[in-house]
């Protein structure tokens, strides 16, 4: 009995012995990709997993101070407080408002855009029009401000030069809480369609050819290939990034907020994240701060949730 023990102890010990060798010679092996993995991995356990610990002071009456350990834990009523504050309720309307507008607008627009780029036969013309259209994405939202509101001023602004040289009155674009959400969604779908389409582009890449020459053998059109081979062709990359894209419904950027807004159109142009700003940084308010940020990641995750399953029951891939 003990002999039979020793040799299942030593034949474990082997396995053991050899597994890790293999292990070790698949890292010296791919070593190289393993140090550049290394580099995302570390940024998301430093940025994004190890800031969660956070989340506590939205259960706590946070005091610098006493840090997390030693602050009361007060449970739910933090979130009552913010529950009950007609401020969090108009920042959630607006963000709500300004995300279904960026979504219904702004989404399609990448697509559009990749299907005219994809149509262009002329190389050189082709390769110039996508620099052109993607270079707004690399441009901060500061610089972008600062261009539209030298574009749209009422008094300077060359759109209204260009209206009233027609007859029509000036329009205030950026003062006027109706006109300040058209142009908050326009300058969002110029500053990222390009960008976006890149992604489509890419899909389209990957389209079988035979399909268009079967398809213009059956007398289809152009606009009838788009409509029944491209379209088809990268629909699952559709779904998905709709799914994202719905994920983050409630996850307005607060540095395009924080530049286009000004007093005459704040009651419209405070959401989510500017609320968080302002409790969190201006007003020291961690614990309410931070409560906010818990509820609309929590509501992000059921929209992805939610959206996901919903794709799958219709019977496309989703995102797992």
């Amino acid at each position: 009995m003990r002999q039979a023990q020793r040799s299942i102890s030593a034949w474990a010990g082997r396995s053991v012995l050899r597994s890790r060798g293999r292990l070790l010679r698949t890292v010296r092996q791919n070593i190289s990709f393993y140090l550049m993995i290394s580099i995302p991995v570390m940024f998301y356990l430093l940025f994004k997993y190890y800031p969660m610990y956070g989340i506590v002071i939205a259960f706590q009456d946070y005091n610098i101070f006493k840090g997390f350990f030693g602050s009361d834990w007060v449970g739910l009523d933090v979130f009552r407080e913010v529950f009950r504050m007609e401020q969090f309720w108009k920042a959630f309307k607006n963000t709500l408002v300004l995300s279904v507008l960026d979504l219904a607008v702004g989404f399609p627009g990448p697509i559009l855009l990749a299907l005219m780029l994809n149509e262009l036969k002329n190389g050189l013309f082709k390769k110039i029009s996508q620099s052109l259209l993607y270079l707004p994405h690399f441009l901060s939202w500061i610089i972008v401000s600062g261009m539209l509101y030298q574009i749209l001023s009422v008094k300077y602004g060359i759109v209204n030069h260009l209206i009233q040289a027609i007859g029509i009155p000036a329009i205030p674009f950026l003062t006027n809480p109706q006109w300040w959400i058209f142009s908050y969604v326009v300058s969002g779908v110029w500053h990222g369609a390009g960008w976006g389409a890149i992604i489509y582009m890419a899909a389209m890449s990957g389209i079988n050819s035979e399909l268009y020459e079967a398809s213009e053998v059956d007398g289809a059109g152009r606009l009838r290939q788009i409509w029944h081979v491209t379209l088809p062709g990268i629909r699952s990359t559709i779904v998905i990034l709709l799914i994202l894209n719905i994920g983050n419904i409630l996850h307005v950027g607060f540095e395009r907020i924080f530049a286009l807004t000004n007093p005459l159109v704040r009651d419209n142009a405070e959401v989510i994240s500017t609320f968080v700003y302002q409790m969190g940084v201006q007003s020291a308010q961690f614990s309410q701060a931070t409560a906010v940020g818990l509820f609309e990641s929590t509501i992000a995750f059921i929209l992805l949730i939610s959206s996901n399953y919903i794709a799958k029951r219709l019977g496309e891939e989703g995102i797992w």
